[in-house]
């Protein structure tokens, strides 16, 4: 990174004279911009994007944006919203025509949707500005129909997390950090020593005996012993799923402060054990320290080998005491179905419960066409979808009930 400095002296190559007198302030507005849109960047980065500008100069617009991306954006996935707010902040004066011409090659269709990353830019250049009031003309005999109205928070609640605002994302968090799992807990094989307990503990009674000269004044009870069951989630990280893996990290540090026994992996191209440090109180140090660790984010998937190198190096540690596992993967993995299925059959007969949770599943008309969909179905419990808060409740509710799954007795 190029060093920062605390004053800038810009080249005006390329601009008129007097043009450079604005960019300091214009720098640092765009700055506020990137982080109200989300992203983490603060006066170390502006320093560093205003070196960088010195360095290399302003006449070239898209040496100018490569050298703001690499000083003031660290993460892959922060890159599609820094080139829309580079786009939006530093307008091109060439853009306009260039849009009225491909206008009319077009025939003036309707503009599409726009992504939820231009959603966030727009929202972010908005700032804390309120929306202006509409005119309302009022009429005699109006009524107010509130049959099929819909609060904003339940309209949250079916919301798909990739269609979310920044400011949805924001508050679905919130929610999200509400979410923990019941102590559903189960029988053991052990007991232990209670007085009103339903069993009676004749060994105990006996010893007990010896303290009175062998004479029983009393008998011992004891009570079998009740613990959760272990609970370990393999997350997916890769491309395809790093919108929602985002949001269920918050979903997997709330239930780790929660609850005991809970392992968590991440996995794209390699698989990375992030239970110590989702163990931290604070969420964003915890998030923090994930991202130092896991250098696989938003790339490549392979399921399969990431499923076999669980099933070597950790199952026998964490899957003792009928562990529910928790897989969330979209079933897109970039080596096909090569040896996806033994995998997945394999942590299905080590656990009490294969819970597989596809935001795929969001889709009324989905079906099972992968390869590795196809491969790794036959060999789970559940098939649930996860892309929305609802979808999360549903989860928390499933999990709870005690009579779900093979309901076998596991050793404490």
């Amino acid at each position: 990174m190029i060093p920062p400095k605390a004053a800038l002296a810009l080249s005006p190559a390329g601009f008129p004279a007097g043009a450079t007198s604005a960019l300091p302030a214009n720098l640092v507005a765009f700055a506020r911009l990137l982080r109200r849109a989300g992203l983490p960047v603060g006066p170390a980065e502006t320093l560093s994007g205003a070196a960088a500008l010195e360095a290399i100069g302003l006449s070239d617009r898209v040496q100018v944006r490569a050298a703001l991306r690499a000083t003031m954006v660290h993460r892959h996935e922060h890159h599609l919203i820094f080139n829309h707010a580079f786009g939006l902040f530093w307008r091109d004066p060439d853009a306009g025509r260039h849009a009225a011409a491909m206008a009319l090659m077009d025939g003036f269709k309707e503009p599409p949707k726009p992504p939820p990353a231009s959603r966030r830019l727009a929202e972010a250049m908005r700032g804390d500005r309120p929306d202006p009031p509409r005119p309302r003309e009022e009429k005699e005999g109006d009524q107010l129909d509130v049959t099929f109205t819909v609060s904003d928070r339940e309209r949250l609640q079916t919301l798909d997390f990739e269609a979310m605002s920044a400011d949805e994302i924001a508050q679905a968090k919130a929610d999200i950090r509400k979410l923990t799992l019941p102590l559903d807990e189960r029988r053991t094989r052990r007991f232990r020593a209670d007085p009103a307990g339903p069993v009676a503990d004749l060994r105990l009674t006996v010893r007990a005996s010896l303290r009175s000269g062998g004479e029983i004044l009393d008998f011992a009870r004891r009570r079998r012993v009740t613990r959760t069951p272990p609970l370990v989630v393999l997350c997916d990280i890769s491309g395809s799923m790093s919108r929602y893996a985002q949001i269920l990290l918050h979903f997997l540090h709330a239930v780790t402060n929660h609850r005991d026994r809970v392992h968590s992996f991440l996995f794209g191209t390699r698989l990375t054990n992030v239970t110590r440090q989702l163990r931290h109180q604070d969420p964003e140090a915890a998030f923090e320290t994930v991202s130092q660790i896991v250098p696989d984010w938003s790339g490549g998937t392979r399921i399969g080998e990431s499923l076999e190198r669980f099933n070597r190096l950790w199952a026998r540690r964490v899957l003792g005491g009928g562990a529910v596992v928790l897989l969330i993967t979209d079933g897109l993995d970039r080596e096909g179905a090569k040896g996806l299925a033994e995998a997945t059959d394999r942590l299905h007969r080590s656990c009490t419960r294969l819970v597989w949770l596809n935001p795929l599943l969001r889709y009324a008309g989905f079906q099972p066409k992968s390869q590795g969909i196809r491969a790794m179905l036959p060999h789970v419990d559940e098939f649930r979808p996860v892309h929305n808060l609802a979808s999360l409740r549903e989860l928390v509710a499933a999990l709870s009930d005690r009579h779900a799954g093979r309901g076998r007795e596991f050793p404490a």
